[in-house]
This record gives structure tokens, sequence and C-alpha cells, in this order.
């Protein structure tokens, strides 16, 4: 027994240093992985250094592509690459152009539209030479140019939709700044509706009328129309959860500023000017914007000019002597005040020698009163045919509904009279609309035109989209019928007159898109486009190494 106790001497100072061993390995291991996560973590920071500045990088690219666009309205021709410092890490980047091509859109608000697309790969490395860290990322960056008519509905201002009746609107709508929706007895939206601004239910302010009780309804992605309604109130712009809500119920068919939509813009040459420039006069080469410029037939302050080669030459007589084209002046209600007109009879001119070889017209007079255009005796244009004027237009009776070809009109205001109009009716004595009934009416066209602005100048309602086209006939019982594309881009300079219901009686409006739009082999000549740029992401080639791309060692 003494003699076990006597073998245990010395035990617990083996066991202690044991301990003190073991503890010690245990130390020096925290401090190894701690020293290795400071340094992970110094590396990642590092990283992620790199990858934001090669990030700067492909926006400072894109914007560069963006901003020539912008300036010259041409693609750049060299694409050289560039360097930049920031926080101390040098980050260079390199443009590659890749073929232009026609195609679908395939994501985002367009998708489905078709454009004409230049796309570029951008390649952005970044180095810092501190930390011998290098990150590269490449993108994919488009501009797209989509022909304006492939919209159903397109506005540069607030877009008012306020329809009595029922109305049912195919294809896109957009707008670049505020939608105000509501109806009297339904209104549907049948595909995407986006809005640079906002989208509301109600009335703009200064309408001054009252909000229909109708319901609105847009169709959502799966397929199923979804109301506004909610409850006792409307979803729109103005609910706190509007971003979560409008995507829940209409799955991206929906979109405004909250959802960060771009501005659809026609490309000018300066950027800052209004879309009226197109139907301003050419000027001598200061407005190169004008159809002017583009037209092969023009009437100017009451001459007709035909272009041959680079040579204009005066036709005004020999049109006059044929009958396909005279001078005559009517009473716009509207207007309150009479409008002198040049009426186009198509049925003649469409058989003369001075068709425009590319199919635009176009039309001003800065005469003394108010001027126009007239078109009538349409039924068959002969050949694909743009109308652009300063002045407002009117078109009589069936217009491009035989053998129909790809036709616009763009001007200052557009009227559109029945083939029952009768000018010796149209006079300022006229206490009511008794006296120009219509007669049901077709026409098969595209139009660019101007509005008034709601509640401005002691004006009210504007009579929204249900009245763009404008009206001077007592319609009642009849069917104006519409097919086309919808776009409203400026205010009327020369037809100011306010909208309201003194001076004619709605039609029964059968208005729709044309869905041989859809291919742009069926547009309009000169039909403007809007430009799009598109990033489609970006994705990490590299990470960790010694950059060599763009001479960064």
């Amino acid at each position: 027994m003494s003699h076990a106790i006597r073998n245990q001497k010395g035990i617990a100072l083996i066991i202690a240093l044991m301990l003190v061993l073991m503890l010690t390995i245990v130390g020096l291991g925290i401090v190894t992985s701690s020293g290795d996560e400071v340094s992970i973590a110094g590396n990642e920071l590092n990283e992620m250094r790199a990858f934001y500045a090669a990030e700067a990088g492909l926006d400072r690219a894109t914007a560069a592509i963006q901003t020539h666009y912008e300036n010259t309205l041409v693609p750049p021709t060299n694409f050289p690459g560039d360097t930049l410092e920031l926080n101390g890490v040098t980050v260079g980047y390199g443009i590659g152009p890749d073929s232009a091509m026609n195609k679908t859109i395939p994501k985002g608000t367009l998708t489905g539209l078709i454009a004409f697309t230049r796309p570029y790969t951008i390649q952005s490395t970044a180095y810092d030479s501190a930390h011998s860290t290098a990150f590269t990322l490449e993108q994919s960056f488009e501009v797209a140019f989509v022909p304006l008519f492939q919209f159903s509905v397109f506005y540069e201002n607030d877009l008012e939709i306020a329809p009595g009746p029922t109305m049912l609107l195919l294809g896109r709508i957009h707008c670049n700044s505020d939608m105000y929706l509501q109806s009297d007895n339904g209104l549907q939206v049948e595909s995407y509706m986006t809005a640079h601004g906002t989208v509301l239910h109600g009335r703009k302010p200064g309408a001054g009328m009252s909000v229909g009780t109708g319901d609105v309804q847009i169709k959502a992605l799966d397929g199923t129309f979804r109301s506004m309604k909610q409850g006792s109130d409307w979803l729109d712009a103005a609910d706190a959860y509007w971003y979560d809500s409008a995507s829940a119920r209409w799955g991206g068919h929906v979109q405004d500023a909250a959802f960060a939509q771009d501005r659809l813009n026609i490309p000018l040459q300066s950027p800052t000017d209004s879309a009226h420039k197109i139907v301003e006069r050419y000027a001598g080469g200061s407005n190169p914007d004008s159809y002017e410029e583009k037209a092969t037939f023009k009437i100017i302050d009451g001459a007709a000019y035909y272009k041959s080669g680079s040579i204009w030459t005066d036709v005004t007589a020999t049109l006059a002597a044929s009958g396909a084209m005279v001078e005559r002046t009517f009473f716009d209600k509207r207007e309150n005040k009479n409008v002198t007109v040049y009426d186009l009879n198509m049925g003649v001119f469409k058989t003369s020698a001075y068709v425009p070889p590319n199919g635009i017209i176009y039309v001003s007079d800065q005469r003394a009163g108010l001027h126009g255009t007239r078109i009538y005796n349409a039924t068959d244009i002969g050949a694909a045919l743009t109308i652009a004027s300063e002045n407002p237009v009117y078109t009589k009776g069936d217009i491009n509904t035989t053998t129909k070809k790809p036709m616009s009109i763009i001007c200052d205001a557009l009227t559109v009279l029945s083939g029952n109009w009768d000018d010796a009716n149209a006079k300022a004595s006229s206490p009511t609309t008794s006296d120009r009934p219509a007669l049901a009416t077709a026409v098969n066209f595209c139009y660019i035109t101007g509005n008034t602005e709601t509640g401005v100048g002691g004006a009210g309602y504007n009579g929204g989209l249900e009245n763009l086209i404008r009206f001077l006939e007592d319609w009642t019982g009849q069917t104006m019928t519409f097919r086309g594309s919808m776009i409203n881009l400026w205010y009327s300079q020369e037809a100011t007159g306010n909208w309201s219901t003194s001076y004619y009686v709605p039609p029964t409006r059968n208005w729709a898109f044309d869905t041989d739009l859809n291919n742009p082999a069926n547009m309009p000549p000169g039909t403007p486009v809007v430009r799009s740029f598109i990033r489609w992401g970006w994705k990490q080639r590299d990470v960790g190494y010694v950059a060599t791309e763009f001479g960064l060692e």
C-alpha cells in the first residue's frame, strides 16, 4: 500500500505541465486562426474594393456610349479604352461593338417589341497594386431603337383616360409623365402600361369634373384582368405599398417611377428640344429634325413643290387644274374661327406624277389666319404615305380602308370628319350640332398630334385620350372605327381651342391598335423611333490575379 503511494509522487506536476502545453497549443491555434481570419477579411475587403472599382468602369463606359448617342444621334465609330484611378485602384475599360441587328426584346417593359439594336460588350478590370488584387467584369449593353407606332398609346405629357362608354385598349401604353385613369362605365387595358411619372386613379387636378365610378382593369402577367379597385379604395401610386401591391397584382405589367421606369425619347439633334421640332420648318438647315427635310413633296404657304433628285419644282398650277389640290374654307366650331385648308383629293393625287417617291408629304402655312390640310376621297391611298404638318390636319370620310397601306398623319391637331360633312353647314351662326349629322366612318392610320393642357388658362379637362381625335359633328348612333396607333407628343400651337361637348356629340368608338404594326415592315414612311439604353447585366470573368489587360501591370 505505501509502495503504491510512493510511485505516484510528481504525477500532479506532469498533469499540470500537460495541461499548460495543451492550452498553449490551443492558444497558438486561436492566434493563428485569428490571423487567418484577419487575412481573409483583408483579402475580401481588397477584392470588394476592386469589384466596385470594376463596376465603376462599366458605368463610365456605358455613360460614354449613351452621351455620344445623345449628342450626335449616331453610334460612336471609335472605341478606345480608358483608365481612371479610384481610391488607389487603377481601372481600365474597353468597349467592343457587336453586329447590329433587328431583334425582339426578351425582357423588361419593352418585352416583345421589335427593335433595331446596336449591342456592345464592355470589359472593365480593376487592379489594386498595393495588394496584388484584380477583378474583371463584363457587361452586355444595347442601344435599342423601337418604332414609335409599335405603341398603341404614347404620350409625352400627362396621359388622361376617362371614357364615358366602356373602352378596351389593346397594345402597349406609355407616357413620359403622369397617368390618370378613370371611367364612367368600364376601362380595360390589355397590355403593358408604363409611366415615367406616376400611375393614379382619378382625374388630373384642374379637370373640373367628377370622378367616375366605373371599374378600371389591367391585364396581369398571367393573362387575367385585375381591377385597380381594392375594397372601397383604389390601388395607385398614392398607396404606401404601391410597389409591392402593384407587383403582386399585375406581375410587372404596370410600372412607373416607383419601378425606375425610364423616359423613352425620340432622338433629336438637341436633346432639350420639344418633339414639336419634327413638324416645324427646316429653316435653311437650322432645324435638321424637320420632316420638311425628309419630304419629297411639300406645300409651303399655298405653293406645292415636287422633288426629283435634289431639284424642287413648283407644281401648284398643275395640281390645281387636275383637282388634286384645291383651297377651301369652312368654320371650325371648336376653334370658333374659319380655317382655310388645302383639300387633297387622294383619288386624283395618287395617280399624278407628283406622288412623293419616299411617301412623305410636308405641309406648312405661316400666312395670317388658321390654315390646315384636309384629306378626302382616300379609301385607297395608292401607296404607303406619311403627311406631316405644323398646321391642323382634317380627314373626311373613310381613309385607307381599301387595300390598306402603311399610313401616318403627324400634325398640330387632328380632326376626323365623316363622309357626310358639308362645308356649307359648318358656319359660325350654327346654334346646335343638328345641322352637322355624321355618318359611320372608318380610318386606318397612325397619328402623332397635339392637345391642350388640362387646367391651364382657365380651361378644364382637355378631353383625354378618348378625344385626342377631335370631332365637329353630331355622331348620335354612329360609329367611328379607328385602327392604328395614337401618339401625343406636344401641346397644340395653332388649333388651341378648348375641348367641350358644346360643338359635337361623340360617336360610338370602335378603336383598336392595328396589330399589323407589330411587324416593323408595316411601318409608315419615316416612322419616328424611341431610343432606349438597355443593360443586360454583367458577369464576373476573373478575380484575384495580377492584371495584364489595358496595360495595368
